[in-house]
């Protein structure tokens, strides 16, 4: 569209018929053809276009730019070395050393002798991936060496030039996203988002919300002045996504993607800003400041997206979150307190909170004091906590009131006979993270999809529920116009 302004011609070469771009009067020409780089250079050849943008089709033609530059074609905005900077993990670290910029440790292994001595070295636990994955497909939190022996064991196709790569884990930390548009020498960031979940689920499965509502306004510069400085060192043009983790009020760099992210239409819709039509504007020539997009933006309101996933489609499978993106799709609630909002967006997801008094299940693996706030806030919204006698004698211990419910098998009603009597309204089942002790949990969450109660997995979810719960409740909240959401920005 941002094209067609501009007086272009627009092809549009889109595999995937399920997409808006595939509707017949959004481009001038549209070609069903797979993203590879012989189909789309076959194309190029026929149509003769002024040039090519490869930044809106997620990671897959960003793999083939390098290709279709070596073939002649003009490829628009970023350049293919600068992509190539970002997407080498070790060119992107030297890049950060240079920058004085912080990333976890991490290590390359190309067996399992060589993945053990790097595990020695980064300690546990860590993340492992293979190289050049897609939605973090393959990627495993490693908890000790038996899991690791495990993972190399599997792990297919591990040579010299496919190594696999080893990251120190981040516990605990809370993870945030930057968009940025950039003309190659100035920057303009809309927002910073905040993950909900912690380090560790992927950023697609990951319900989060903008602004930011604990990042400390000393992190909040710290994301700005790195995701600033990396966008200029990689002479970005277009869009670039960043991703952060804050461990012990450290900020650390995750990735830069030199690319439009699954965000891009949340940021869009959220701070008002067309990014995707502004991106094509920097690509095609015109600057940030041009585009009197040097000022700070002030969001009145909050913005929370949440995934949808799949699980009810897959009875077999544990519907638990971590770093293999298993989402298909995203939802966003708007509202004027951080509560209401991701109340909203767990109705869009088709997991409506309960807005009535009556049984929250409480299986705990992570015990902490984030846990006990949920719980004393659950309760004083008249909800009456359940759970087996571990986690009962916990909160017990906290000086929250709950009642001891049998472990699956072990007396009669258990955990799974009050879930398919439909006595519980909720659930919060927090997993180990380590897979021999997941059975009692993963039963409780199949359960929990089968019959349709709500389910939280993480600790910072519950939080968030407990407030969403609360701002329902009190029935703050009206239906507003997008349009006069962005009158507010200030």
């Amino acid at each position: 569209m941002a094209m067609r302004r501009l007086g272009y011609e627009t092809i549009i070469v889109n595999c995937n018929p399920e997409t808006v771009s595939t509707d017949y009067d959004t481009s001038d020409k549209l070609y069903f053809e797979p993203v590879t780089l012989e189909d789309v250079l076959q194309i190029y050849e026929a149509e003769k276009p002024e040039g090519v943008i490869v930044q809106f089709g997620g990671q897959t033609p960003l793999n083939i730019a390098r290709g279709l530059q070596e073939a002649g074609c003009k490829i628009l905005g970023t350049s293919v070395d600068s992509i190539d900077d970002a997407e080498d993990r070790d060119l992107f670290h030297s890049i950060m050393d240079k920058l004085g910029i912080p990333m976890p440790e991490s290590m390359t292994a190309s067996d399992l002798d060589g993945a053990v001595q790097c595990a020695g070295k980064l300690g546990y636990p860590l993340i492992i991936r293979p190289s050049f994955v897609l939605g973090g497909r393959g990627m495993e939190v490693i908890y000790d060496e038996i899991m690791l022996r495990e993972y190399v064991a599997k792990a297919v196709g591990v040579t010299p030039d496919r190594p696999l790569y080893l990251d120190r884990f981040l516990c605990h930390a809370l993870e945030c996203e930057a968009d940025a548009l950039s003309d190659g020498k100035d920057v303009f960031i809309p927002a910073i988002m905040q993950h909900i979940e912690l380090a560790g689920i992927h950023s697609g499965d990951s319900a989060c919300v903008l602004p930011p509502v604990t990042i400390s306004d000393e992190n909040k510069a710290t994301i700005l002045d790195y995701t600033r400085r990396i966008a200029e060192e990689l002479k970005v043009v277009g869009l670039m996504n960043m991703q952060f983790a804050i461990e012990n009020g450290k900020v650390y760099v995750i990735e830069a993607n030199p690319r439009a992210s699954r965000t891009v239409p949340l940021v869009s819709k959220v701070a008002g800003t067309q990014m995707a039509g502004i991106a094509t504007e920097l690509m095609l020539g015109a600057t940030v400041k041009g585009l009197g997009l040097h000022k700070h933006k002030v969001i009145p309101y909050y913005g929370v997206k949440e995934a949808v996933l799949p699980f009810e489609k897959f009875p077999e499978v544990d519907p638990v979150l971590g770093p293999e993106m298993r989402s298909t799709g995203e939802v966003l609630g708007l509202a004027d307190s951080f509560g209401l909002a991701y109340y909203k967006s767990q109705e869009a997801a088709g997991a409506p909170l309960p807005v009535k008094p009556g049984k929250v299940l409480v299986s705990l693996s992570e015990k902490s004091d984030d846990v006990v706030a949920a719980a004393i806030n659950l309760v004083k919204l008249g909800f009456e906590l359940v759970g087996t006698e571990g986690t009962v004698k916990y909160l017990w211990s906290k000086g929250v009131e709950a009642m001891v419910v049998a472990k699956i098998g072990q007396g009669r009603p258990d955990v799974l006979d009050i879930i398919k009597n439909r006595q519980v309204s909720l659930i919060i089942n927090t997993p180990s993270g380590r897979r021999d002790s997941r059975a009692d949990d993963c039963r409780i969450r199949q359960a929990a999809i089968k019959y349709k109660v709500p389910y939280l997995t993480t600790v910072a979810a519950a939080i968030a529920a407990a407030e969403g719960i609360a701002a329902a409740m009190s029935g703050e909240g009206e239906v507003r116009s997008l349009q006069s959401y962005h009158a507010a920005i200030k």
